[in-house]
């Protein structure tokens, strides 16, 4: 066997381990800021009331528009660009920092129109206020993107990490303090700076001063199209909030926005643990086809398994989730909750072929698509804002469940992968929690509305996870997958140790 043989297998296995190490990292870096979060929204919840919540949610919905183009996709174009240079970088830097400071003064000067839009002089300080935000996140744009693309994600969880938990205890002291909806504006601004920070510190990285003659016209066109698809994405998740806001006030919104808030935590949590990896696995094997598909498929199918459980208890322990979390006054929340759950599970089928397609250099097929998107969604909440937010809930699941198999046919048109390699990897994650589903019913049935609602929470949770990790695990045989991901682990943990 030729040295070049020996030096590419340990490469690949290499990648391989890396990759692994690292999803582990973000898993376990989101699971604490999830836990994190929940803590945060559970207390805010207790201090606050759904009117707070719905101010800073109408700001957020305007000015979540300009949070798009923070990045300017050249995070993106760092990492997926297979060789890049000192220079190129320093040039992406400085590109980040102008939009960074053109955002901040375009935020503080749509303040006026966004109290305006809303009848709701109280805006106009919320929208100022969060506006150097989006200057203290450029900053570590590209630092962030160093780290990713040496697949550094321990040390960018522990940043991430540590930037959350500040902003969280300042919001909560805040809160504690009577601040009523500043203790949800100042984590928009402590969390992002202390991450900045951390990012300069853990690379060590200082841009040189910009330079004419750098040549980063393809970097900005990579950039730009992934920045168009997150505006247009943007704009299509988040039109009902502006509706929502606009027609039925502060408090509709600040239900809605508290259910749409933790019913997107799990598809945030495992979409930034997982798919910041696979995009920048991905990037790297991008020219070989077969050891794309398969390292794609078994982490898609990893992602797909721990999806549908929790799509699958979302659902069935709404009113228990929402009574533990947010407290029995957010009662109405429950059903908007459970009527926004088939978005998990749609979600975490179609967000990791966003990330297939960007890495492999295929970004204009997933503008297209978010044009595509955009309009149905937006017809969709049209269709019921005149019912409140459930029915926008409602319609809004409607056609997401509606848009699937379409999502799957395009973004898969002339790829490694296949629509049928994917339902392969869907089908039995899905049988096994409707199993537990079942199972999980049966137990609430059998409690009855007696028992408290955390104990039918944690028994429910028990039961419903036993079941389906058992039916998945050993009927179906995933056992072997699992096994495969933890032994390399261990493999690397033990190299480096």
């Amino acid at each position: 066997m030729t040295d070049e043989v020996l030096e590419a297998k340990g490469e690949r296995r290499s990648l391989k381990n890396e990759a692994i190490q690292s999803g582990v990292a973000r898993m376990a870096n989101q699971g604490a800021n999830l836990m994190l979060r929940v803590a945060y929204i559970a207390i805010l919840a207790r201090l606050l009331s759904p009117n707070d919540f719905g101010l800073v949610a109408m700001v957020v919905a305007i000015t979540g528009l300009f949070d798009v183009f923070t990045t300017a996709g050249l995070s993106s174009a760092t990492i997926q660009k297979h060789e890049i240079s000192f220079e190129e970088v320093s040039a992406l830097f400085w590109v980040n920092i102008a939009v960074g400071i053109s955002l901040t003064l375009l935020c503080a000067a749509s303040a006026h129109f966004i109290s305006a839009f809303y009848h709701e002089p109280r805006l106009l300080w919320i929208a100022i206020a969060i506006a150097p935000g989006f200057l203290l996140n450029a900053v570590g744009v590209q630092h962030a993107a160093l780290l990713e693309r040496d697949l550094r994600y321990v040390t960018l969880s522990a940043i991430d990490t540590g930037g959350l938990c500040l902003g969280v205890a300042v919001g909560v002291l805040l809160g504690f303090q009577g601040f009523g909806y500043w203790a949800l504006v100042a984590p928009t601004l402590i969390s992002p700076a202390i991450n900045s920070l951390g990012f300069w510190i853990a690379t060590g990285w200082i841009p040189g001063p910009p330079r004419r003659g750098v040549n980063i016209r393809s970097l900005l066109h990579f950039g730009g199209t992934v920045t168009l698809n997150s505006f247009v994405v943007y704009v299509g998740y988040n039109a009902e909030k502006v509706l929502l806001g606009r027609f039925w006030g502060a408090g509709p919104l600040g239900l809605y926005t508290r259910a749409f808030q933790l019913i997107g935590i799990p598809t945030s949590t495992i979409n930034s643990a997982v798919g910041a990896v696979l995009f920048s696995a991905l990037s790297r094997m991008q020219h070989d086809s077969a050891r794309l598909r398969n390292f794609y498929l078994k982490g898609y199918s990893i992602v797909i398994s721990i999806t549908v459980p929790i799509t699958m208890f979302s659902f069935v322990f709404a009113h228990e989730i929402i009574t533990v979390v947010l407290g029995s006054q957010w009662a109405e929340a429950a059903t908007i909750f459970r009527l926004l759950t088939p978005t998990i599970l749609v979600f975490g089928i179609i967000n990791p072929t966003f990330w297939l397609l960007i890495a492999t250099g295929k970004q204009k097929r997933s503008l297209y698509m978010a044009f595509a998107i955009a309009p149905l969604v937006i017809v969709s909440y049209c269709i019921g804002i005149s019912f409140g937010p459930e029915g926008v809930a409602m319609s809004y699941s409607i056609a997401l469940v509606l848009w699937l198999y379409p999502h799957l046919i395009w973004s898969l048109h002339r790829t490694p992968i296949s629509v049928g390699d994917l339902l392969r990897a869907i089908v039995r994650p899905w049988i096994s929690g409707m199993v537990a589903s079942a199972g999980a019913l049966a137990l609430q049935h059998y409690l009855g509305s007696e028992v408290s609602a955390l104990a039918r929470l944690l028994s429910g949770g028990v039961v419903l996870t036993g079941i389906y990790g058992f039916v998945l695990l050993f009927i179906f045989g995933q056992l072997n997958l699992f096994q495969d991901v933890l032994q390399s682990f261990r493999r690397e943990a033990r190299a480096g140790a």
